[in-house]
């Protein structure tokens, strides 16, 4: 019987590794190299960059999460690596790690799509623990730079998509409104401090996307910031952002207002997603964007009135790790869907 799974994570500029002990669903270690640093200066992910991070770091990760996990390489029965989507150069980085050693130690290996790894994230406790208090039918609010959108999930790998963003994705605002202020990549946490210092108020209400139908757009609500900042009179469009006209007070009104906007689309396309499945036993908020404290309370408070449960995926299970994707690979494996070793990016 299969005891241990290694999980691999590689989709963008995070090198992620993990093990699983299958027995007792447990997280035995977590390992994560963030590139954040590296790209920062550049106001986003490069993906040449990324790649050959990637490269650099992925066997030294993987050595440390068996040496954390206290499992040596031979008791590893399971490989589960991420196939899809993200950047192709990082992907093969990971994909071909994982190949070569389930081909030399002669173990079976299993493709991971990333959205699936966030979805079940919430699946994952603090200490690495099973959350068995979550249970099926449920509601996923999925958010990050790179995608947003909510699915209706029914079980263990079987999900359906019921909205999505037309555009572009909710974490991307945040890292492009933030770069509009002078500040580094990424901007969530830097919109969320500075929104706090002015309780979280509403200055400029910028337009909400229509309330009648679920669905995401976040390309105008940028806009809007922008042209808003032109008018202020602390951004120049040929020129960028004015930072010696551009007051603490400015930042802090546009963080605020931005961060309550992009709170109330996803308290309305919730409030949507209950209404068309009343059946549904809890909410789940998972992805990078889910680290935010203000939208965490903000959304429980949505599902307490409706006597929903409300989990938001801990911290370390948010942004992009190997435990979700070690979790998938693990309920795969008893649902016998397994990878052979022509595994390729987005398969």
């Amino acid at each position: 019987m299969a005891r241990y799974i290694l999980g691999i994570e590689t989709s963008c500029d995070e090198t992620a590794a993990a093990v699983f002990d299958i027995k007792n669903r447990t997280i035995l270690s977590n390992v994560l190299f963030s590139q954040i640093a590296e790209h920062g200066v550049y106001g986003g992910v490069v993906p040449e960059i990324a790649s050959r991070s990637q490269l650099e770091k992925i066997d030294g990760i993987v050595r440390k999460a068996l040496d954390d996990a206290n499992v040596s390489l031979d008791a590893i029965d399971i490989i589960g690596v991420t196939s899809k989507p993200g950047l192709v150069g990082s992907l093969l980085v990971g994909i071909s790690f994982a190949k070569a050693l389930a081909w030399a130690g002669n173990k079976k290996l299993i493709g991971v799509d990333h959205l699936e790894g966030h979805i079940f994230s919430s699946f994952l406790k603090p200490n690495g623990s099973f959350n068995t208090e979550l249970t099926f039918p449920h509601i996923c609010l999925s958010a990050s730079g790179g995608h947003t959108a909510i699915y209706l999930v029914k079980d263990f790998g079987v999900y359906e998509l019921i909205a999505s963003t037309i555009d572009d994705a909710s974490g991307e605002a945040f890292d492009k409104v933030a770069k509009m202020m002078g500040y580094d990549y990424p901007g969530g946490a830097t919109i969320e401090r500075l929104a706090s210092e002015v309780q979280f108020k509403d200055f400029y209400k910028f337009t909400r996307t229509r309330k009648t139908e679920i669905f995401f757009s976040f390309s105008g609500l940028k806009t809007a910031v922008l042209y808003r900042l032109v008018k202020l009179g602390v951004y120049d469009l040929a020129q960028g952002p004015l930072l010696a006209q551009m007051s603490h007070q400015i930042k802090q009104e546009i963080s605020s207002s931005l961060l309550v906007c992009i709170t109330d689309i996803f308290e309305n396309n919730i409030k949507q997603a209950l209404r068309l499945h009343p059946d549904i036993k809890a909410v789940t908020f998972v992805g990078g964007v889910a680290c935010n404290k203000y939208m965490r309370q903000r959304l429980e408070k949505v599902c307490q009135r409706r006597d929903k449960q409300f989990f938001a995926a801990p911290p370390q299970s948010c942004t992009d790790n190997a435990a979700m994707i070690a979790l998938v690979a693990s309920y795969k494996a008893e649902q016998g869907k397994f990878s052979d070793l022509t595994l390729d990016v987005f398969e």
